[in-house]
């Protein structure tokens, strides 16, 4: 619950870093990126530990932008379970990641690559029922 307080207080006081207008669209050549941990067993659930710390209090447990500290962000955080999530491409996700945009923070000096590319994977598994 501390955690949670803390970051609505860093996001009350951040808000004016929200106001954004329109669809976040990833350049271009961050389509070319490609994802190094594609093909390693293990990577999907890091990244699910680093979303629960990092991710959850704003996009939901669940990935649905349904976050506690989400419902006070205007526009509302991404549904990461959502056609328009799934159909960017791995670079474009792990490109927002690292760059961030308004109250979506940077993750570029705060997590290394491979842990970027973690949460890549994990957020390619949200929201599917199969396995």
């Amino acid at each position: 619950m501390r955690k949670i307080f803390i970051s609505l207080l860093i996001l009350g006081s951040c808000g004016h870093l929200s106001a954004q207008d329109g669809i976040w669209v990833p350049p271009a050549s961050a389509d070319t990126l490609i994802n190094p941990l594609k093909s390693q067993i293990g990577s999907a659930l890091k990244g699910g530990i680093l979303y629960q710390k990092l991710c959850a209090a704003c996009h939901g447990e669940k990935g649905l932008g349904d976050g506690i500290a989400g419902l006070y962000l205007s526009p509302r955080p991404a549904d990461h379970t959502s056609a328009r999530i799934k159909n960017l491409s791995d670079g474009a996700i792990f490109w927002m990641i690292t760059e961030g945009r308004g109250a979506m923070p940077s993750q570029k000096s705060t997590l290394t690559d491979d842990e970027r590319w973690q949460l890549v994977m994990y957020i390619r598994q949200l929201g599917n029922t199969h396995k």
